[in-house]
């Protein structure tokens, strides 16, 4: 089923005939909006592939001065943010419609990661972000406190590596999801 917000993603050759606006848009869903970062990848054009898109937005992201690379990184929302304040995309991802009974285990680690994810803000001055990759609430909370144990400028490139990784991942989904299911292939008995 798609999200709401998940529009399908047009192709290399499509993307490289867009304005840098139109590209902007087109891709915001990938990176929770970041138009002037979209617009530093358009002139990275022509792509021949998603994976050159993405090459060049890591590039980009992480060749960007310190205050447009934060911007990036805080275009995603927190993990464990109110459901109501994320997109449909990070709502999937950080799998809030799975969470229907919060159990105590559950209830504790959100109380860690509001905790864990303010200290983060003030030591880096900027969110946390991870590839959360079906990972519990539970399952983050420790690898939020190994990255407090980073240097700002580590944890900078760290975030946006899994940044471009997220988009990575939404766009393979994307494409999934446009293509269809495979079809079926009889068995020899022809069923």
């Amino acid at each position: 089923m798609r999200s709401a917000d998940s529009t399908l993603i047009p192709v290399a050759a499509e993307l490289n005939a867009l304005s840098a606006d139109g590209f902007a848009a087109a891709l915001a869903p990938l990176f929770e909006g970041s138009p002037r970062f979209l617009r530093r990848v358009a002139e990275q054009r022509p792509f021949e592939s998603d994976a050159e898109l993405l090459a060049a937005a890591h590039e980009v992201a992480i060749s960007m001065p310190e205050y447009e690379r934060v911007e990036l990184v805080e275009a995603h929302p927190r993990i464990g943010a109110d459901v109501d304040t994320v997109s449909d995309l990070s709502r999937d991802e950080q799998g809030y419609d799975e969470e229907v009974e919060e159990d105590t285990e559950t209830a504790r680690a959100y109380e860690e990661l509001a905790m864990l994810n303010e200290i983060y803000e003030r030591q880096f001055g900027f969110r946390y972000v991870v590839f959360v990759a079906g990972r519990s609430k539970a399952e983050i909370v420790p690898l939020l406190e190994h990255a407090l144990r980073n240097d700002r400028e580590a944890e900078l490139r760290r975030a946006l590596d899994e940044t471009v990784d997220i988009a990575a991942d939404r766009l393979a989904r994307m494409r999934e999801e446009a293509s269809g299911p495979e079809p079926s292939v009889p068995d020899e008995a022809g069923q």
